[in-house]
């Protein structure tokens, strides 16, 4: 038996721990580093986007907030396409974190508007009434453009001087701000996974009235943030005296106006709900 053979029992256990070692802590590193696992699209940080994503450290959302998409059927349907190695390549250190207190953010970049994002960042329950995160309006204070030079030249970032220049004037906010639209932004996934229209674009509910205050509902709950609660805007464009036909609302609602930054509501609303909203903001412009 081994175990009366302790200095063989001993050399076999070392072999297996450095195997095990090998296997799952020295093996990665070299497929971590693989060429192939770059993503051409994904950029360095500016140094703005850098100053927001230490500032982002500086406040702990990595403590509520997750930046990695898991390839699972619930991540996948609700942030978009599962997260890939390459996207990470410049992070150091990675921020993927383990809790979701707050929605996971590796897909939050270009989402919105730089507008929601201020307004979200100074007061969230104005965007998300039942966020319970904390307000960060202190943010807009100066960013200290000295600082961040000083940091980015001690740790030898290839910054010119003109970009290093560009922060002065910056706020902690525009830094933060600048992180967020970053993130998941590089990647080409969203047009490829944007939901469009199929079939024929009919209002069911032309003529019901009955539907008018579940659609004042929905809108209540998931424009009103950026439209206003009396249809004349804010973040996003007045609704008060739309133009457009019915049609031409539910494709922006249904899938989005990435130019304006506005998200799709598609697939959280479904086709229904949006005709619903969409039969109830023409019924305000009558």
């Amino acid at each position: 038996m081994l175990e009366k053979k302790p200095i063989i029992f001993l050399l076999i256990a070392t072999g297996v721990i450095l195997i095990g070692t090998v296997v799952t802590m020295i093996a990665p590193f070299k497929w971590i580093n693989d060429p192939k696992l770059k993503i051409a699209e994904v950029k360095p940080y500016t140094p703005l986007q850098l100053e927001g994503r230490d500032l982002y450290i500086r406040e702990g959302c990595n403590n509520c907030h997750t930046q990695t998409v898991r390839p699972l059927l619930a991540d996948v349907e609700r942030y978009g396409d599962y997260s890939k190695a390459g996207e990470f390549v410049y992070d150091q250190p990675h921020l993927w974190g383990s809790r979701r207190t707050g929605p996971d953010l590796a897909r939050i970049g270009g989402k919105y508007p730089d507008a929601w994002h201020y307004k979200h960042m100074a007061d969230p329950q104005s965007m998300v009434p039942r966020s319970n995160m904390p307000k960060y309006a202190f943010m807009q204070r100066p960013l200290d453009a000295s600082l961040a030079e000083r940091k980015m030249k001690a740790l030898g970032f290839p910054y010119s001087q003109a970009e290093l220049d560009a922060l002065k004037g910056k706020s902690e906010m525009d830094a933060m701000v600048a992180y967020l639209q970053k993130l998941g932004n590089d990647i080409p996934w969203r047009k490829a996974a944007r939901t469009t229209v199929a079939g024929d674009i009919k209002n069911p509910f032309r003529d019901d009235r009955s539907v008018l205050a579940e659609g004042k509902s929905i809108y209540d709950k998931e424009c009103a943030q950026c439209h206003g609660n009396d249809l004349k805007g804010g973040v996003g464009p007045s609704l008060a005296d739309l133009k457009q036909s019915e049609a031409d609302m539910f494709k922006i609602v249904f899938s989005g106006s990435p130019a304006g930054g506005m998200p799709a509501f598609g697939d959280i609303l479904g086709k229904e709900r949006v005709w619903k909203v969409v039969t109830y903001l023409k019924s305000r412009g009558h």
